[in-house]
């Protein structure tokens, strides 16, 4: 799979923050894999929004090596499109996680995610599967 393109979700990124054994984390897993990372710009406003002042290389150093996608009007109307549908379905998630969701269905990237229970209910969201 080498230079393959993926878009992590935050879940991805704070499980590998706070495991000590960075080993035993996804995304080292996905690294294995010779996978390339993209982030939605709404990850990364989560990303720093959490931070502390002492986390903040630490996440400096990560994420200068990730491609982040903005979140453009493109994006945006197809998260208009995904809301109605899991409004009509009364399964609606966070503004954040919808808004990443559609960020890498505008873009064509599969996504990985430990969050499955809100971003399975999003249909044709490509979810790598086998993830922890």
């Amino acid at each position: 799979m080498a230079d393959k393109i993926i878009m992590v979700d935050t879940s991805i990124l704070i499980d590998f923050y706070r495991k000590t054994d960075k080993n035993n984390t996804v995304w080292v897993a996905l690294l294995r894999q010779k996978f390339d990372f993209a982030i939605s710009s709404v990850t990364k406003y989560e990303i720093y929004a959490g931070a502390t002042e002492g986390q903040l290389q630490f996440w400096n150093s990560i994420l200068q090596a990730i491609h982040v996608i903005p979140l453009d009007e493109t994006s945006v109307d197809t998260a208009v499109t995904i809301n109605k549908t899991l409004k009509q379905k009364r399964k609606q998630i966070d503004l954040a996680d919808l808004f990443i969701a559609a960020t890498a269905i505008t873009h064509g990237f599969a996504f990985a995610t430990l969050n499955r229970k809100h971003f399975d209910r999003i249909d044709g969201l490509n979810i790598i599967s086998g993830l922890g």
